[in-house]
């Protein structure tokens, strides 16, 4: 990825080749996808990291070069088989999200509220009305080493700041639950948010 980073200044012509190469494929097979067992899917769900925990891993100018026509590609062919389009990406991306939503996206998958600029209440502010913010459940401190009652408290307040109007997916800030973490507190998180979505 360092390398690829290098590229993107020393050689963009290589790098739009590859990106160009790498996302047909993917396009290809899911447009495949779609045609085979379309009424079995609802979302298009796609990952890629361009955030670190101190922030996005490349700026926006560079993300807007390369990265966001790529995003569009995969926002249009789900769009058109009538799909959401989801995008996991962890870390502190927040200069980036208007990009991403600009490109297509119709949600943000596994936010870390302990990464740089990824406040939930932030978020929610500034970018609830446009795009579905899923995650914000920290799975790395609270998650792991929070008591089952220190979990359900945070959970609660996250939900308090990030449900009000919908467009929020309550879940870990990761791509899996880590396993490391307590079974009682995996539990008391869904139990949680499933008393919550009751009211």
């Amino acid at each position: 990825m360092e390398n690829l980073y290098y590229l993107m200044y020393d050689n963009p012509a290589y790098v739009d080749m590859l990106l160009g190469r790498i996302n047909s494929y993917y396009l290809a097979a899911t447009e495949r996808a779609f045609e085979l067992a379309g009424d079995l899917i609802d979302i298009h769900f796609i990952g890629n990291d361009f955030g670190g925990q101190t922030g996005p891993l490349l700026g926006p100018e560079l993300f807007d070069r390369f990265m966001k026509p790529q995003l569009e590609a995969h926002a249009r062919l789900a769009h058109r088989f009538g799909k959401r389009l989801m995008m996991h990406c962890c870390g502190g991306f927040r200069p980036l999200m208007p990009s991403m939503i600009a490109a297509g996206i119709d949600g943000l998958h596994a936010l870390q509220p302990d990464c740089a600029g990824m406040d939930p209440a932030g978020l929610k502010k500034d970018f609830g009305n446009y795009v579905v913010l899923n995650g914000g459940l920290d799975s790395k401190a609270f998650l792991i080493q929070g008591t089952p009652d220190q979990v359900r408290k945070k959970t609660l307040e996250v939900m308090d700041i990030m449900s009000p109007g919908g467009g929020h997916i309550a879940g870990a800030s990761h791509d899996y639950i880590l396993p490391e973490t307590p079974l009682e507190n995996v539990l008391a998180m869904f139990d949680t948010i499933k008393e919550y979505r009751s009211y």
